[in-house]
């Protein structure tokens, strides 16, 4: 059976969210706070976002939405472990995701934002008694008002089955060794930064085309040592570039519908393209590596005053 909860309160059934539950080293980067049971795969979660963070910077007067990312983020390895019977150490792989957010719920005020998220599995299957791939379906709320919806899918594979699969790439530590050198990033103020070392995007020769720089000794990118670019890095080289294909006007992003292709390799360049006008209110980014697309997202943007 699926491991239950503590007692809440009267009828209600809680548990505090750890690190090791969300896959983070680092606890001040623990965005979810407690988790329920309300239904046999239906589960409330709780979160909270920061006043400030040194990543996920609050922008043109709106949260990050890439704080939405790892939040939802963070519930799939919550759930697979605490509801799913999945043991530590399995891995979970990203196979889909999109969100929407309404940036009138957004608003930064500078204290920090209590998040509900309720969620709801579906198409859960199984491998013998755990599970081995989940859908999930988000709505997210902020103080009683809808934030945003997401959708994901993931699928699970226990280390064994999951070092046959990487073959060479297998070991974190060697992969991580084996990473390209890290091209100076291509500026700050257009891809929505203020730090160089925020910059996910480096120049190339060509308009409208980078190469991702992947800097495995980033704190909040990689809290920890992995075998391959992580997911999250993926969407914010999408949303980076989706915002200096719509510079200099002042823009925010309110939507992604991504997909995880292939795995993103540490020891080959991989290169992220725009194309559409944001004028459209959507562009398609997409990344390559060794010639074949290992990711794409179309990016749904919106102007915002300066002064927001």
């Amino acid at each position: 059976m699926p491991v239950q909860p503590a007692q809440r309160d009267a009828g209600t059934l809680f548990e505090r969210v750890s690190p090791v539950s969300t896959h983070k080293t680092n606890r001040d980067e623990v965005l979810l706070r407690t988790w329920w049971r309300t239904a046999p795969d239906r589960f409330t979660v709780t979160a909270e976002w920061p006043a400030a963070h040194p990543f996920y910077v609050s922008r043109l007067g709106l949260h990050d939405p890439l704080l939405l990312s790892e939040t939802v983020r963070q519930t799939l390895p919550l759930l697979s472990h605490a509801a799913y019977r999945v043991p530590e150490g399995h891995q979970l792989l990203w196979k889909d995701f999109d969100w929407v957010m309404d940036p009138g719920a957004a608003l930064a005020d500078g204290s920090p934002a209590g998040l509900e998220l309720h969620i709801t599995c579906e198409d859960v299957k199984y491998r013998r008694d755990r599970a081995s791939a989940i859908s999930l379906h988000v709505d997210v709320e902020r103080d009683g008002r809808p934030l945003a919806a997401a959708r994901t899918r993931f699928t699970i594979q226990d280390r064994t089955v999951y070092n046959r699969l990487r073959g060479r790439y297998a070991d974190a530590a060697d992969a991580t060794a084996q990473a390209v050198p890290l091209p100076p990033p291509a500026g700050r103020s257009r891809f929505g930064r203020d730090r160089f070392e925020d910059v996910v995007l480096a120049a190339t020769d060509q308009p409208g085309r980078w190469q991702l720089r992947v800097d495995p000794a980033h704190p909040v990118l990689f809290d920890h040592l992995v075998d391959h670019v992580p997911g999250m890095l993926l969407l914010e080289g999408a949303r980076q570039a989706a915002l200096a294909a719509a510079h200099p006007a002042p823009t925010a992003v309110v939507g992604m519908d991504s997909a995880f292709v292939r795995y993103a390799e540490l020891d080959a360049p991989c290169w992220l393209e725009v194309e559409g006008s944001p004028e459209s209110g959507t562009v398609r980014v997409s990344a390559r590596q060794d010639d074949q697309e290992i990711f794409h997202s179309t990016v749904t943007l919106i102007p915002v005053p300066a002064t927001a």
